[in-house]
């Protein structure tokens, strides 16, 4: 699962296999595979992960997060995330992405070191929990000390566009100490505008687009997750098409 990159390396985020293989044929140079994007990703099925295993020609990268929600978790679920790590580890992903915080907004060093030790020699990541963090910087440091190897952000705001400063600012204090991977609406306008005001070397990104159902018979009366009804037949889909334009833009 090796080629030549040309930086910026772009990660795609997808959900299940069918968004896995829509990223890898659309050019990504690595995956972050996940469940239910409508939560902001959690731990997808073994099923999933085997699945990508068996098909993967690029690096990908597994969402431990056994919830939505916040990053505070009982001590329950992080026995989960110890053994969703473990199990990950011995099937050989390349890599697993976890995040783990104290309520006073503070990286929780005890657990991401915990969680890092147990994936072992596989690539770590910690996901934006980084972003609700109370002092960026004071955060930063905290990851590097944990051997945590890069950290998704978008610079604290909604978007990257928003977040540029503190993106730029988080390169060059991280160095070749830990990578900074930039997300936050990127889109094949605004990629390569940010990359240049930012340095940032990786990039992330979700390409979805929504489609309908090909069930016949609905049931209008029955909601599975909510008021949204029209969700139960609707699914997310990744473009591929819009994927290949957003790496083409970033990396012109």
């Amino acid at each position: 699962m090796t080629r030549e990159t040309r930086l910026p390396l772009i990660e795609i985020c997808v959900e299940g296999i069918d968004g896995f293989l829509a990223a890898q044929a659309a050019g990504a140079d690595r995956v972050e595979l996940c469940a239910s994007l409508i939560e902001g990703g959690i731990t997808p099925s073994l099923g999933t992960v085997r699945a990508a295993l068996e098909q993967a020609s690029v690096p990908f990268h597994v969402m431990v997060r056994p919830r939505g929600g916040d990053f505070l978790y009982s001590d329950t679920e992080y026995a989960s995330m110890l053994a969703d790590v473990s199990a990950l580890r011995d099937l050989g992903v390349p890599g697993v992405v976890f995040g783990c915080l104290n309520a006073d907004g503070t990286i929780d060093e005890v657990r991401m070191s915990e969680l890092t030790h147990a994936a072992g020699a596989l690539n770590v990541t910690c996901h934006r929990a980084f972003d609700m963090t109370r002092d960026p910087s004071k955060a930063l440091e905290s990851l590097i000390r944990c051997k945590v190897g890069r950290v998704l952000t978008s610079g604290q705001r909604d978007t990257a566009v928003e977040g540029v400063s503190l993106l730029a600012h988080l390169v060059r204090q991280a160095g070749d100490r830990i990578v900074i991977l930039g997300c936050g609406g990127l889109d094949l306008h605004n990629i390569a505008e940010v990359r240049s005001k930012t340095g940032l070397s990786e990039m992330h990104f979700a390409a979805l687009k929504d489609v309908p159902s090909a069930m016949h018979y609905r049931n209008p009366h029955v909601g599975m997750g909510g008021s949204d009804l029209d969700r139960e037949y609707r699914n997310t889909l990744t473009d591929t098409d819009l994927v290949a334009a957003t790496i083409a833009a970033a990396k012109a």
